[in-house]
């Protein structure tokens, strides 16, 4: 009796299909919107200037992969700028973390109800960005995954572990979005595991901005609301 292909495999033929453009999409727009919405001292530059950075590189991909992950002919051209992409949000979001930790630490007075929003569009936006660095990273990214790419996985999911499940299963970003949320509420690894060291720098860098943003900024925004 013949096997049947898996869902990878079968991606991998027609290079038509794979996981859908629309959740990643969103979120990088949900974290253009955050960053926009911080006040300008807590940007380096002009509010607007990583966000229409972040604007400009998402057309091209979406023009390159206007609904799946899955076209052969333009990996290697439009990769790079995802990569940007996501550097120019991550670039964009520790600044304000920095200089939102610098004005509290030299006793800068701010409003405590937009301290309390600053910090939470922050904390919100690291958990988007660190979730498309994993999401980009992870065997070689979307396009690599869609084709059935065997390249080393950087994260082992539940998944992979469980016989009934592991042939034929892949990722998405949702998946890679559940991972960096747990990992900035825990401050560690929940379920899923870090397995090559730059998974384990990205998650390690992220738990430490998440407690600096929770711990400090929470501690002062409960002195100035008191």
């Amino acid at each position: 009796m013949a096997m049947q292909p898996t869902t990878a495999e079968l991606t991998a033929s027609n290079g038509s299909r794979g996981e859908s453009r629309w959740p990643v999409t969103l979120a990088v727009i949900a974290a253009i919107a955050l960053q926009f919405r911080l006040p300008e001292s807590l940007s380096m530059g002009p509010r607007y200037g990583f966000p229409l950075l972040a604007a400009v590189l998402l057309i091209p991909l979406i023009a390159a992969h206007p609904r799946h992950f899955g076209a052969p002919s333009t990996t290697r051209s439009v990769r790079p700028l995802a990569m940007a992409l996501i550097a120019a949000i991550n670039i964009g979001n520790v600044t304000s973390l920095v200089l939102l930790l610098h004005r509290l630490l030299n006793g800068t007075q701010l409003n405590g109800r937009r301290l309390i929003l600053s910090a939470a569009e922050v904390w919100f936006t690291g958990i988007i960005v660190y979730g498309l660095w994993l999401w980009e990273l992870d065997r070689g990214g979307p396009v690599a995954r869609a084709r059935g790419g065997t390249g080393k996985p950087d994260l082992l999911f539940p998944q992979m572990t469980d016989p009934s499940l592991a042939t034929g299963w892949m990722p998405s970003f949702v998946d890679y979005l559940y991972v960096s949320l747990t990992n900035s509420t825990a401050f560690s690894p929940t379920d899923t595991m870090p397995l090559r060291p730059r998974a384990k720098l990205i998650m390690g860098t992220q738990a430490l901005a998440s407690l600096a943003t929770v711990v400090i900024l929470g501690a002062r925004a409960v002195n100035i609301l008191s």
